[in-house]
């Protein structure tokens, strides 16, 4: 069989924070770099772990963004699309330069959600610049499945929900052609 060019992806971002204020001023920054949204989730607690909890301090809270035009499936335009949110984090760090937001794109295929990540691990493909994949959510005809690795954030019904829609939307960007 001969290579085929994959077909364009969905650009998915979390967002994580405890200033709600900080939601859309880190939206309008990705905005301008990634065209206009397409979905915006409404604020939901973010309690399956307390990662963040000693950098960010408590009360945290996550939303879910994607934007219309879609982008490169290839590697390299996800290391590059992390490296820029790790930008737009640094853009509202906390005197003494601990981070107030967290900024985790991703991608949406039909198939699979793939986070980026700059830590590396057993499961994690290597990207470029200090840039892993995550393969962190498959798709079946039950909708979106956990992997033994999948964050136990990312294992939560509302998420789920959240990425079935924006796969909804991808579905329909695709089989009109865009």
């Amino acid at each position: 069989m001969r290579p085929k060019r994959a077909r364009d992806v969905k650009l998915a971002v979390s967002l994580v924070a405890a200033d709600e204020g900080l939601f859309m001023r880190a939206i309008e920054a990705l905005s301008s770099r990634f065209g206009q949204m397409d979905f915006l989730s409404e604020t939901s607690p973010f309690d399956r772990t307390d990662y963040y909890e000693e950098e960010f301090g408590g009360g945290l809270k996550r939303r879910f963004v994607s934007f219309e035009d879609l982008v490169p499936p290839d590697g390299g335009g996800l290391a590059q699309i992390k490296l820029f949110t790790n930008g737009v984090e640094d853009e509202f760090l906390a005197p003494g330069g601990k981070r107030r937001i967290n900024i985790d794109p991703g991608i949406v295929s039909l198939e699979r959600f793939v986070l980026a990540t700059c830590k590396n691990f057993t499961h994690r493909i290597y990207l470029k610049d200090g840039v892993w994949a995550d393969l962190t959510l498959i798709y079946t005809a039950r909708g979106f499945k956990d992997l033994p690795w999948t964050y136990p954030d990312y294992r939560v019904d509302v998420m789920k929900s959240w990425l079935r829609q924006i796969r909804a939307r991808y579905a329909r960007q695709i089989s009109k052609g865009q």
